[in-house]
């Protein structure tokens, strides 16, 4: 028996899965993009080996930060858990804010070409302009345009890459190479958080995070492994980078963490919200609990 746990970053989701895992026995799959990778530990807010103890955990600690990662790997991931709360008979909890790996064990993934360098450079091209660049793409692809915003440049990003390299539409694409879905079904519990508890939460936890030494983190971080790999772009990271340049003072680092959260706090709600198909059990914190134990005793 296996259940979903998602919700916004900050929203105590970890502590809540946590607390279940203990009561339960259930075993951990962690959705979270930075709490893969060794040694970053702060910045990504990951439970700490004594939170961990006596639980369970797949996909935390599990790449080195000059490696990568990706959705192949988390379905390894997802497959190992998996057959482990099935042996052991316990349930499985995936909890996490990366949403998209969850949309993908339940949708299946299109297969992606490996773009060469000079189609990436052709892409780079295109993307100068970026109101050009949404406009052919509309007119190419008006299915895929309607689901992109005119300055989404990742999404757009990868619609070219996809037309330069393979000379497709790419909504033709996608749907010609889609996977059949890894799960079937599963129960989706999402936690509801009030906007200003949950800015007041991201405060806290900001300020935690850099009184446990999230600068001191980044230092060794950027020593080891230079700016070059993509966690070191991540929340928490940047913001201490730019500390490092002169860009801004310690306060502002603070600052500048806790406002690019909130931003990524209603990018989460806003998927999690149009992405998933089934309907989701969505509850404030303290009410989602009961709900869940509920679920786990009936099932």
């Amino acid at each position: 028996m296996q259940f979903a746990l998602i919700g916004t970053t900050a929203c105590g989701k970890s502590d809540l899965a946590l607390e279940t895992a203990r009561d339960t026995g259930a075993i951990i799959l962690s959705l979270d993009s930075l709490s893969v990778y060794k040694e970053i530990d702060i910045a990504s807010a990951k439970p700490t080996p004594l939170q961990m103890l006596g639980v369970k955990h797949y996909g935390i600690d599990v790449i080195a930060p000059n490696e990568s990662f990706n959705v192949t790997i988390f379905f390894d991931l997802y497959r190992q858990a998996a057959a482990d709360a099935d042996t052991k008979n316990v349930p499985l909890i995936i909890v996490g804010g990366t949403s998209f790996y969850l949309k993908a064990l339940l949708s299946g993934l299109s297969d992606k070409p490996l773009v060469s360098d000079e189609n990436q450079k052709r892409v780079a091209r295109a993307l100068r302009d970026l109101l050009n660049a949404y406009e052919n793409m509309a007119q190419l692809d008006p299915e895929y345009a309607k689901k992109v915003e005119k300055n989404d440049i990742y999404r757009m990003e990868k619609w070219y890459e996809v037309y330069y390299e393979t000379s497709e539409i790419p909504s033709d694409f996608l749907k010609r190479t889609k996977k059949d879905p890894i799960i079937k079904d599963l129960t989706i519990f999402e936690i509801d958080t009030d906007k200003d508890k949950l800015l007041e939460r991201i405060k806290i936890r900001t300020k935690n995070m850099l009184e446990m030494g999230l600068i001191d983190e980044v230092a060794r971080l950027e020593k080891k492994y230079t700016r070059e790999p993509n966690c070191m772009k991540s929340i928490g990271i940047k913001e201490a980078i730019e500390y490092f340049d002169g860009l801004c003072t310690l306060s502002q680092v603070e600052e500048k963490i806790v406002q690019n959260t909130a931003k990524l706090a209603k990018r989460q709600r806003t998927f999690n919200r149009t992405q998933f198909l089934q309907p989701i059990i969505k509850k404030p914190l303290d009410e989602i609990r009961e709900e869940i134990l509920g679920f786990i005793r009936a099932n």
